[in-house]
């Protein structure tokens, strides 16, 4: 009996390592569905809320919300306040969009229900006028919200700006009474005007840090000296290039106003030769760097050739900026003589004519200069070696297109990189235009 006890317990032995064994490998489930008998099944019913929650996390709106219908439980857990504090509203027409549309249906339970828990809010619309309008409608219901952040976004023109202004206005203000408690809005290509900027600075002003407005050709500089003027806390402000002038520059320049931490100017021509754009006048620029020190002034420039003239002939504070379309090598030699503050550069086309020299005198006079972009551009191998050795390690990012680099006697595209790697102090490669 003594020794056939002993067999037992060695032979009991034997299944607890295994067993140990298998808990060691099926641990890192444990972590996720808390402590669970993982050789049965996993009774999908009772999966703890936060197990749910984090997995709806990661469905779209439409697969949340058809497994909300799998129990009581996750039905539950699909009404968590949560999941309803960021949410984008996709609104097209089937015929005319790639965009999917939000249910109308879902869209109606959503402000019923959780209009008080959206605090992260866009507004994604076709070309469509329909889609335009019915994202009006929704803004108009949001009577009971406590919205923090706002971006009305268009994928294609015209959307907003085929609404008439009094129903976008009157849409918007549901939400800039209501909300109180704005600070990021993002409304471009749309009519939005200054009674509206003035309803939005009565209710947020206190909240308000920042306002993007880009192509609003309702908004004169008086609506934004409205918003400089109560709006104490606002650090980042974008607009359009035709809004910005000198008594505007001036004004933001005062000591009642705010220090801007961001100004973003885009300056946009779809008709060449229809506009003419006027000058900022140094003593402008300067009444504002010295009021902000700190501000980062950022320009998206998409001009023709042409448009250039009223650009950079005197010393520009810019900080960064960005040329969608062509711009010539006259311009970027200007670039490299008046814009000392210069961070970041990013060209997207040029002519056919290396641009050494010009490379050559923005390294020399751009000491900020932490991150360069080349698209379809020529610059010689010795030429962009000779920019890189000038710049050095303070090149944080380098995005050249291997296109750009013309070979010469001195370096071949092989020997390039180990040059450049060497003065940066890291390993780099030009990029390589994707193939299909």
């Amino acid at each position: 009996m003594k020794r056939a006890r002993q067999k037992g317990v060695v032979e009991n032995e034997a299944p607890q390592t295994s067993q140990k064994s298998k808990k060691q490998k099926t641990c890192s489930y444990s972590s996720v569905f808390g402590e669970c008998d993982l050789h049965s099944s996993v009774d999908w019913g009772n999966l703890p809320h936060h197990v749910i929650l984090r997995v709806f996390q990661f469905l779209p709106l439409v697969d949340r919300a058809r497994a909300s219908s799998v129990c009581r439980t996750w039905n539950e857990v699909f009404h968590i306040p949560d999941l309803w504090r960021r949410f984008e509203f996709e609104l097209s027409q089937p015929a005319t969009s790639y965009l999917k549309s939000t249910h109308p249906d879902l869209i109606q339970q959503i402000i019923k229900r959780h209009a008080d828990h959206l605090q992260y809010v866009s507004f994604k619309v076709d070309s469509s006028t329909e889609s335009a309008e019915a994202a009006c409608n929704i803004l108009s219901q949001l009577v009971n919200c406590s919205i923090k952040t706002l971006g009305l976004i268009s994928t294609a023109k015209p959307s907003f700006m085929n609404v008439s202004k009094a129903h976008f206005a009157s849409a918007l203000t549901v939400v800039f009474v209501n909300s109180k408690s704005l600070s990021s809005i993002k409304i471009d290509d749309t009519p939005l005007d200054d009674p509206s900027l003035k309803v939005l600075v009565a209710n947020n002003s206190d909240t308000l840090k920042l306002l993007k407005m880009s192509s609003c050709p309702h908004v004169s500089p008086a609506g934004i000296l409205c918003v400089a003027d109560q709006c104490h806390g606002l650090k980042e402000l974008a607009l359009n290039y035709y809004i910005l002038s000198d008594e505007l520059l001036l004004a933001l320049s005062s000591e009642k106003h705010v220090d801007l931490e961001h100004l973003r100017i885009d300056v946009v021509s779809e008709n060449p030769g229809q506009v003419e754009f006027h000058t900022i006048k140094k003593q402008s620029w300067d009444a504002l760097v010295k009021h902000s020190p700190k501000v980062n002034i950022v320009m998206y420039f998409f001009l023709y050739e042409e448009e250039f003239d009223a650009f950079f002939r005197e010393e520009t504070p810019v900080t960064h900026l960005y040329f969608g379309r062509a711009v010539s090598k006259a311009m970027l030699g200007r670039i490299g003589m008046n814009c000392p503050r210069l961070i970041e550069l990013v060209v997207c086309a040029n002519g056919l004519q290396p641009l050494d020299d010009e490379l050559i005198r923005i390294a020399e006079r751009c000491k900020n200069l932490t991150a360069m972009g080349l698209g379809e551009c020529e610059v010689t191998c010795r030429g962009f070696i000779e920019f890189v050795k000038m710049c050095g390690g303070r090149l944080t990012q380098l995005s050249i297109m291997e296109e750009v680099l013309i070979p010469d006697n001195d370096y071949s595209l092989d020997r390039l990189h180990l040059e450049v790697s060497k003065h940066l102090g890291r390993l780099w490669f030009p990029d390589m235009m994707p193939t299909w």
